[in-house]
């Protein structure tokens, strides 16, 4: 099953997307995090076809949430080694993509640097193909692979995410954050957006503000959600922002309002 955890804009603190995250819900046991069974699909070779369960999922919910008003930029879906090298991968994002009359940019791919350690030609074949569809494409995970910056440099990529490794060593006292530093640095430098995940402290937070990080997700704003939740949570946020914008244009201060 499928939770999705939102990425907020940290100067409005506003959901912006939401990233769809895979659970297991075991008969016995519940719910059973990525963590735990991730590596036993790759070793089995299931991971590609669960990929292609989820891309189709986490597509079909967004649509949802457009027919319900739901304002979310765009859907983000982790995408295998595997599924990426494919050859059905790219046939079976312009077909998600077609069955739920979905603007491309709605759908953002996340990309671990992994990925890119095989067949440097290949990659970058199907990465420019994708951007062709008109996806948005973010390398997962960034500093914990080995990319060379002279590569990374001709990936069609839109953004870098920032590893929860790294947010967490920002301290209290704002120190600590030297890496993520860096990363936001040099992905602002190559015009890429940046997301750091695994925030959950306000000094994580205002550090990542001072970087100009354009996207923030991790429980300091709210932990992954079943579908409903989530639905329910933004419409009331939403709600909110009415009321907001109703209040303001009223002719005269709210208490000066019988009743």
């Amino acid at each position: 099953m499928l939770h999705y955890q939102p990425q907020y804009d940290p100067t409005t603190n506003l959901p912006r997307g939401a990233e769809a995250l895979i659970r297991w819900n075991h008969p016995k046991n519940g719910l059973v995090s990525p963590g735990y069974f991730i590596s036993l699909a790759e070793e089995t070779g299931l991971i590609a076809e669960i990929g292609r369960i989820v891309l189709i999922e986490a597509c079909a919910q967004y649509r949802t949430w457009l027919n319900q008003g739901i304002s979310l930029d765009y859907v983000a879906v982790n995408v295998s080694v595997k599924q990426f090298y494919h050859p059905d991968f790219l046939k079976s994002v312009e077909t998600v993509l077609s069955d739920n009359a979905m603007q491309p940019h709605c759908l953002e791919l996340e990309i671990t640097e992994s990925v890119m350690m095989d067949d440097a030609k290949v990659v970058l074949d199907v990465l420019h193909k994708l951007k062709q569809l008109g996806v948005q494409l973010s390398i997962d995970d960034f500093g914990t692979g080995y990319s060379s910056m002279s590569y990374l440099e001709q990936l069609p990529f839109d953004t870098l995410k920032i590893d929860m490794s790294f947010v967490r060593k920002i301290q209290d006292d704002g120190s600590g954050g030297t890496i993520a530093a860096t990363i936001a640095a040099m992905a602002h430098a190559l015009n890429k957006k940046i997301v750091a995940e695994g925030v959950e402290t306000q000094a994580q937070l205002d550090f990542l503000r001072n970087q100009n990080c354009e996207l923030i997700q991790g429980y300091f704003y709210c932990r992954p959600l079943p579908a409903e939740e989530l639905t329910r949570m933004i419409q009331e946020l939403q709600a909110k922002q009415e009321i907001q914008k109703e209040v303001k244009i009223l002719p005269f201060p709210l208490t000066q309002y019988p009743g």
